[in-house]
């Protein structure tokens, strides 16, 4: 399954602030009584995860069936914000949905602190974000408690020897009992196949003819999916730091351990160091810190694993970069704050030793999307081959593949999600030379998936997770292009 395993794939903007599809192919969702329902807009809420966005923003609760093929059976409410087109009514487009990846990312949490960077937009189209089913403000599932979150940071996520081993899949395997007793019934609809069929209700109440949609990060295999379920519905979708459609659950894993080393020996390079040197020593530091963590001002102590994470926050966006170094520096000399603290922000873990919950509700997601759930031995096999990848971050990823859904208590759908769309409009698909969650050659095959005369292809050559928004005239202007006017560009375009 084409998934970002652990280190969640999530716009980057967000982080400075993570077999075949079934169904129809059609031209709607199935259900009268929810595609007339009336969506009664209001002042928004402070939630969990955050403050209540002011200016022009509203909110409002969607309903949806809990099963889509039980359409006239049990409801769920999904959390949706918008703020409408600034412009002149008349040159309105419609709305434009917005996902910021994970899965787990909260839309009305983040959709406010986008809105500046998407000011053109904004003028002609209304600018809509949802909580998608398992996330948040829509009926989100928290798996574990504070307590027990901190507790399992002392589990070696790359074990060295059996006693290691067996206590990192008792804590997978207790993990996934704590999101079947907080999900129950809903554990087993949160797919990427629901939530795509949430979509196109979202559209037809919103009374839009077509979908128009920016997809990040996961939020690229999403619109992907509800373009190979609802092809006459695309309107203009544009997939930005894309997912490789065509990987499982183990490609997808080799795909990042390749994008951040990737990232790693960029960062190396802009700081004067030679990248396999640098790496020797960033992964000796590491073997340094697994036998011995290191203590931090907090009075916890940064393990192999937070410090693992702590390298991985600052290369999903070049601006962070120097905040690695000091980190790294700091970490050289035995002081793990500045490691603990990169760590703590990527893992949503405020002063108070509170956690957000988006990797709870990424995990409920895709491990009812994939199929293939790798055991401890076929991994055992796949690591030398992850090491070579990445003296960094293999052994890391490798492991994850059989720990991220051991013993999940419900089966997955797919290997691979199916995301050819013959007859739909042109999608763009923008991949970035540099990104370390989502690697570009995903770029090319969701484009080559979609179709001919459908994938067009889109390239910066830049850093950091994401392409839109990050500094390119080139790439904004062309995704404002295809937006507004719908201009497509010519498939192959390069923005330097």
């Amino acid at each position: 399954m084409a998934r970002c395993v652990r280190w969640t794939a999530l716009a980057a903007s967000a982080l400075l602030l993570a077999g075949c599809v079934g169904g129809s192919s059609g031209d709607g969702t199935d259900g009268k009584p929810h595609t007339s329902q009336q969506l009664d807009w209001g002042r928004c809420k402070a939630t969990s995860e955050g403050p209540a966005p002011g200016g022009d923003w509203q909110c409002a609760t969607l309903k949806a069936p809990l099963d889509w093929n039980k359409p006239d059976g049990e409801r769920i409410e999904l959390a949706l914000i918008r703020s409408k087109a600034t412009g002149d009514p008349d040159d309105r487009i419609g709305s434009l949905l917005f996902n910021f990846g994970g899965p787990g990312g909260s839309g009305v949490s983040m959709m406010p602190s986008y809105g500046g960077i998407i000011g053109k937009l904004h003028e002609r189209y209304d600018l809509v974000s949802w909580d998608p089913r398992g996330v948040a403000a829509s009926e989100g599932v928290r798996c574990r408690s504070d307590k027990e979150i901190q507790a399992a940071e002392s589990v070696d996520a790359t074990p060295d020897d059996a006693a290691e081993e067996s206590a990192y899949l008792k804590d997978a395997a207790g993990f996934a009992a704590g999101c079947e007793k907080a999900a129950g019934k809903l554990l087993a609809h949160v797919s990427t196949t629901d939530t795509a069929r949430d979509m196109d209700l979202m559209r037809q109440v919103l009374g839009d003819r077509k979908t128009h949609y920016f997809g990040i990060s996961y939020g690229t295999e999403l619109g992907g999916v509800y373009a190979h379920l609802f092809p006459k519905n695309v309107g203009r979708l544009v997939l930005d730091a894309v997912v490789d459609p065509s990987a499982d659950t183990a490609g997808h894993a080799k795909n990042q351990t390749l994008g951040f080393q990737r990232a790693l020996d960029n960062y190396l390079r802009s700081t004067g160091q030679e990248p396999q040197e640098g790496t020797r020593k960033i992964a000796d530091l590491l073997e340094r810190i697994d036998a011995e963590p290191l203590p931090a001002s907090s009075g916890r102590e940064l393990t192999q694993t937070l410090a693992l994470t702590g390298i991985v926050q600052p290369l999903y966006s070049e601006q962070l970069w120097p905040a690695l170094t000091s980190a790294l520096d700091a970490a050289e000399d035995g002081d793990g704050s500045e490691l603990l603290a990169l760590a703590d922000s990527y893992n949503e873990r405020d002063s108070s030793g509170r956690y957000g919950t988006t990797t709870h509700s990424q995990r409920v997601i895709s491990c009812l999307d994939a199929k293939q759930r790798p055991t401890p031995e076929e991994t055992k096999r796949l690591l030398p081959e992850f090491r070579k990848i990445s003296p960094v971050f293999g052994e890391f990823l490798g492991w994850d593949t059989a720990g991220w859904c051991h013993d999940w208590p419900v089966p997955g759908q797919f290997d691979t999600p199916e995301v050819s769309a013959p007859g739909a409009a042109p999608v763009l698909v923008v991949g970035n030379t540099g990104d370390p969650a989502t690697p570009y050659e995903g770029a090319r095959r969701m484009a080559d998936e979609l179709g001919e005369d459908v994938g067009v292809e889109l390239t910066w050559e830049g850093e950091g997770h994401g392409a839109y928004g990050s500094g390119s005239d080139c790439v904004d202007s062309t995704v404002n292009a295809y937006l507004l006017k719908g201009t497509v560009p010519e498939d192959g375009k390069v923005c330097s």
